[in-house]
């Protein structure tokens, strides 16, 4: 049940250590580059969203959310319709958190958590009943399982304009030479480059870029086999293979693993 105040976006200087509120967001939807003051956590009930910074891209599918730390500059495109949960947090009331965004599993513990926040009357105390569900909700969050639906994006804008191809269709027939030519480079140093600002070689990028894809499709209920096909793998027992190995599960059993 939401609480009637949690229907409408909240100021970010109200007085409680977290606010929410309640999205219905519509496929296609593109937000401008902004940042918070606030952490934000967005949980994703229904739908999916691709979330973009500096550091790199984000694939949030469904019973998953993002973890955004204050100040970073971020924009997001809703690839269906989308019901999300906004929290946004004060950063002086967040136990050590990483400084960078990152993806989490929504356990049934911190769901419900989500759930009973949401419910709740703003204007609470920290120490009534309310400020102890944050408590524990944000030690939740800090605590959860990091999703691999992060791709790492270079900071020079040579790399970053050169795999511009590539974060717009991943199975482009790209070579890395042919990237380190495109950012007036030289393939040694493409690859020194590369490695040094994402922390993976450009191979196990490329195939992170390709899962990311498809998990994006995955969301919007695309097939396996024509996601196979689309991101130019052997074969649908390819992919499936390759997913496995990094999410350890199924495509199928990802979108029920809660």
């Amino acid at each position: 049940m939401i609480h009637p105040a949690r229907l409408d976006g909240f100021p970010e200087d109200h007085p409680d250590p977290i606010i929410s509120y309640v999205g219905k967001e519509r496929a296609g939807s593109v937000t401008v580059p902004h940042a918070h003051g606030r952490a934000q956590l967005f949980h994703i009930l229904r739908g999916s969203v691709t979330v973009v910074t500096q550091a790199g891209t984000f694939v949030v599918p469904p019973e998953r959310a993002i973890f955004i730390p204050p100040r970073i500059t971020h924009n997001s495109t809703y690839h269906t319709d989308t019901d999300v949960r906004f929290l946004y947090m004060r950063a002086e009331g967040l136990p050590a958190m990483p400084e960078a965004p990152f993806v989490v599993q929504v356990t049934p513990l911190l769901r419900e958590l989500i759930i009973a926040f949401m419910g709740s009357a703003p204007d609470y105390a920290p120490d009534d009943a309310t400020g102890r569900l944050t408590a524990v909700l944000v030690d939740q969050i800090a605590a959860s399982h990091v999703a691999p639906l992060h791709l790492p994006m270079p900071a020079d804008a040579r790399l970053r304009t050169a795999l511009a191809p590539l974060i717009a269709d991943p199975a482009t027939e790209l070579t890395a030479a042919a990237l380190a030519a495109r950012a007036s480079l030289s393939l040694r140093s493409f690859e020194r480059h590369f490695s040094g600002e994402t922390g993976l070689t450009f191979r196990a990028w490329r195939r992170q870029a390709k899962l990311m894809k498809a998990v994006e499709w995955l969301s919007q209920g695309m097939a396996v086999g024509e996601i196979s096909d689309r991101l130019g793998y052997e074969g649908p027992s390819a992919f499936v293979a390759t997913f496995k190995k990094t999410f350890g599960v199924t495509p199928g059993r990802y979108f029920r693993k809660a």
